[in-house]
């Protein structure tokens, strides 16, 4: 899918007016209604694909996949973002920049939670001073970051956010915050109904919402197997579905959500094993998706690392980087699907640029690495075996061989793969610090823009920097890019930045991925938005 990079320039520079955006996703409702169309099943439930979720489903403490797919579902935010990266109006009437620094926000009246209770800028605060806590160390807390009163010494309210009244509240920002409109879109920032309150962990397990979609009663979340959602038809947003539901299987392997596809017993799968890239275009003709998509994947050596901090850790970094064949990967384990990555961001995103310096560490060379390595050896002599951990259930295996292979041969140490059997499983090391390897890592975009694949990942203390990463250097250019309100000046700066990472090496940038998937014969109306998630609410299903 060829991406709207003027809609999303435009996006990007939110500074004056109000965003009162009306439009409807690209690939096509059959009807604003969100009518099935003729011959289609209203009620028929669309199955797809997932993973198990890490955590609760409490927005604010969700920053992966598996489950930002069910509460993009089952929630509804200020604004959601149509196939092509667009932002549209959902809770709010109207987002209003006042200034770099000050955020209006008009609520819609009349919009409920799935348990009846009316949607009021109340729900919005108390749910954005419950991610930002910092007691209840939320890993979407750095999202928060930039509201008046944010802190990241103690408990405190955000000061910044202020109700007008039930349906008005403004937004205060300790900085200017050129994108901080485009981001309302993401999960951190739905709002809570009033009974999670009463006992958070058992809400994460049962979640009340106010989106297209809701649980499916008690018992819903069958954990480690799938979850059932259905309609929720007192949603009165731009997303409302033209079928009855969606169930989202949770498995084990790629292998078994594409076999299901090709048996007939999946509607909708979003990733293809690598073993079945080169044939499944052939396998499912028209109803393949082989498109370009928001994701970026890398993966992490953590600073905390023995070898991996200072200067050995960079020149370390670097000598990893050069000596492995990104574009025979892509090519010969990937057939194309991947493009070999040129920075730490996505084609997709408007802003991005090849042109960037310092890019030769990410070209193989194995002399200039053996180099490097042995710079390093001067610093601390090398001991022990290099790993890579990865999630097994997510097709990473024959990638992993190949590069730790290739590092074994060219610095001729011991590299292997260390597989974990869940994504949830790897996770947990990541995020408690008790990994002792490399990992697995990567980001499909949250928003689409540059800074969510920079600050979220390598800004100090960002939630996701799952390598301690710090360099003052680069927070002063994030920052200072994120303040300018000039397109062109904060490209600049987010590149100036991105260089010191290509020193750096936080992480080992690896490929941009395409989105491969496909569909069943039983159903229609099947788009894959930019951040390669299908558009489940515009999907239908012919009755039987």
């Amino acid at each position: 899918m060829k991406r709207n990079r003027s809609a999303l320039a435009g996006a990007a520079l939110l500074i004056s007016g109000a965003i009162a955006l009306a439009g409807c996703s690209s690939g096509g409702t059959p009807d604003d209604e969100g009518s099935s169309g003729a011959g289609a099943d209203p009620e028929a439930i669309i199955t797809t694909n997932g993973t198990e979720p890490e955590n609760p489903l409490i927005p604010s403490n969700t920053n992966e996949v598996g489950g930002g797919k069910i509460l993009d579902n089952i929630f509804a935010g200020l604004v959601y973002y149509d196939a092509e990266g667009a932002p549209v109006n959902d809770m709010a009437e109207e987002i209003t920049v006042e200034d770099p620094q000050l955020i209006r926000v008009k609520l819609k009246e009349g919009q409920t939670f799935t348990d009846g209770e009316e949607v009021t800028a109340d729900n919005f605060i108390k749910a954005w001073n419950e991610g930002a806590k910092l007691s209840n160390a939320h890993l979407s807390s750095y999202f928060f970051e930039d509201i008046e009163g944010f802190s990241w010494d103690a408990d405190s309210e955000l000061t910044g956010l202020e109700q007008v009244s039930d349906y008005e509240f403004t937004i205060a920002l300790n900085k200017p915050a050129a994108d901080f409109a485009l981001r309302l879109g993401y999960s951190a920032y739905y709002p809570l109904p009033d009974v999670a309150f009463e006992d958070m962990a058992a809400f994460g397990e049962n979640p009340i919402g106010n989106g297209p979609y809701m649980l499916d009663g008690d018992g819903a979340w069958e954990h480690d197997v799938k979850i059932d959602l259905v309609r929720n038809d007192d949603y009165a947003g731009g997303r409302k579905p033209a079928n009855g539901g969606l169930t989202i299987n949770f498995y084990a392997t790629q292998d078994a959500s594409y076999a299901d596809l090709l048996g007939g017993n999946v509607d909708v799968i979003d990733e293809i094993a690598p073993v079945s890239l080169p044939t499944f275009q052939d396998d499912l003709g028209d109803r393949a998706v082989n498109q370009p998509s928001a994701l970026f994947q890398s993966f992490t050596i953590g600073q905390f690392l023995p070898h991996f901090s200072g200067e050995e850790g960079i020149l370390r970094r670097q000598a990893i980087s050069m000596s492995f064949d990104r574009a025979q990967i892509t090519e010969k384990i990937f057939f194309d699907s991947r493009t070999p990555a040129s920075d730490f961001t996505s084609p997709v995103i408007d802003g991005w640029t090849d042109e960037l310096e310092g890019t030769e560490v990410l070209a193989y060379d194995p002399e200039k690495a053996k180099e490097l390595w042995a710079e390093a050896d001067a610093i601390s002599q090398w001991e022990g075996e290099f790993k890579i951990a990865y999630n097994s259930d997510g097709g990473h295996d024959e990638w992993v061989e190949a590069v730790t292979n290739s590092i074994s041969n060219t610095l001729g140490i011991e590299a292997s793969g260390d597989p974990y059997p869940t994504f949830a499983a790897i996770r947990e090391k990541v995020n408690d610090n008790t990994i002792t390897t490399a990992a697995r890592s990567g980001w499909q975009a949250d928003y689409p823009g540059l800074y969510n694949f920079l600050g979220p990942l390598y800004a100090t203390n960002a939630g996701s920097n799952d390598g301690d990463y710090s360099n003052p250097e680069f927070d002063d250019l994030l920052s200072s890019g994120i303040s300018n309100t000039d397109v062109e000046a904060q490209v600049a700066d987010f590149s100036k930045a991105q260089e010191i990472l290509l020193n750096d090496l936080p992480a080992i940038p690896l490929w941009y991925q395409n989105v491969t998937g496909g569909y069943g014969e039983e159903v229609d109306n099947v788009t894959f938005g930019w951040n390669s998630v299908p558009i489940y609410h515009e999907i239908t299903k012919a009755a039987e």
